[in-house]
């Protein structure tokens, strides 16, 4: 340890006898030491440890009101699980028993009275320099701990930001603004606490939901841009886009990245079991529900190559009338109970049916 490091260190004396704290002071001036702090009444350690703050404690065991142990038993809950502040013990007392008990009790080292100047500069030296490696390991720790939360943060901004612009992607396929996904997934990630989930969950959902359509990449162009109503053949192609989206996003080990798997696979199912895989009720995932009410709605009220958009009112009455048809009745009410401003924020548009353009 170097002597700007060594004249900086606290050190914290207790001894019930002043001629020993007198001598300890004397010693560790000459040493160079410029910052202590001693009491010969152990019923003031725990206010001047907490003041002070000590590098090092320099401790008597055995002293009237509360003995070495009972002070040691009171700065363990002040010295945090991964600090190491050396405690010092000043004993006569050199048998077996008492120096397993101070070591249990959180001493580091012994000093035996009477006290010899060499012995407790080098003792104390050697238990500074031990906490001034342990606070060095424990900064790098930190800094190491800190450039992983970071790395970490942008890794998942980065990959947020890739699956944004997938979903994007395949909407601006058909759909000039590419605003659709983000949406579809803000009305769903609302519905989800509306319902009862949890925050931790509504995130999810809301992130995964606006890849429920990235199947739509595998849809050739004549289908998905046809401007009238698709023939039974096309439509049958129009439905592979559930299939194609879960194939892109399989295989991953990303909860989200699987949640969207599975909201890209049945988000097109309807509660009364007619949709694309005939799932009915409650056999049909939770977030896809959410995202059948979200992607219909925001549907409807945007205008498409291959219809007009329907007014605000039309769409709430479509998914009234839809309830328990097409979507999940609990879902579908919390959703027209909704507040107007969060409602209204959400636009969209629907996929293709077989004879029809639109929900």
């Amino acid at each position: 340890m170097d002597s700007d490091s060594l004249s900086g260190a606290r050190v914290l004396i207790v001894d019930d006898e002043n001629a020993n704290v007198l001598l300890l002071q004397r010693i560790l001036q000459r040493a160079g030491f410029e910052e202590f702090k001693s009491t010969t009444d152990s019923r003031h350690v725990l206010p001047l440890f907490t003041e002070f703050k000590p590098d090092l404690v320099l401790l008597d065991l055995h002293m009237p009101h509360l003995d070495g142990y009972a002070v040691m038993d009171q700065l363990h809950s002040r010295i945090g699980p991964s600090e190491y502040l050396p405690i010092l013990v000043l004993t006569a007392d050199v048998t077996a028993a008492t120096k397993q008990r101070a070591l249990s009790a959180g001493a580091r080292d012994f000093l035996t009275k009477p006290l010899d100047a060499t012995e407790v500069v080098l003792r104390i030296r050697n238990l500074l320099e031990t906490r001034s490696l342990h606070q060095v390991l424990q900064n790098q720790n930190v800094r190491l701990e800190e450039k992983v939360r970071e790395r970490t943060a942008a890794l998942q901004e980065a990959q947020l930001e890739i699956l944004a612009r997938l979903a994007s992607a395949a909407e601006y396929r058909d759909d000039d603004t590419g605003e659709h996904a983000q949406r579809v997934g803000s009305l769903a990630g609302f519905l989800a606490g509306a319902i009862g989930l949890s925050e931790e969950q509504s995130e999810l959902i809301r992130l995964a939901a606006p890849l429920h359509d990235v199947g739509k990449i595998g849809i050739p162009d004549a289908i998905l841009l046809k401007p009238g109503a698709l023939t039974a053949d096309e439509y049958e192609v129009m439905k592979t886009h559930t299939t194609i989206g879960a194939r892109i996003l399989s295989g991953s080990r990303s909860p989200m990245l699987q949640l969207a798997e599975e909201i890209a696979l049945y988000h097109h199912e309807k509660w009364d079991g007619t949709g694309y895989a005939g799932l009915r009720s409650d056999g049909i995932p939770v977030p896809a529900r959410l995202v059948a009410v979200a992607d219909v709605f925001d549907a409807l009220t945007h205008e498409r190559p291959y219809r007009n958009a329907l007014s605000m009112e039309d769409a709430i009455t479509y998914v009234r009338d839809q309830s328990g048809r097409h979507f999940d009745p609990s879902i579908a009410e919390l959703f027209l109970d909704a507040p107007g401003n969060v409602v209204s924020s959400a636009r969209g548009y629907p996929g293709h049916e077989e004879g029809v353009q639109g929900p």
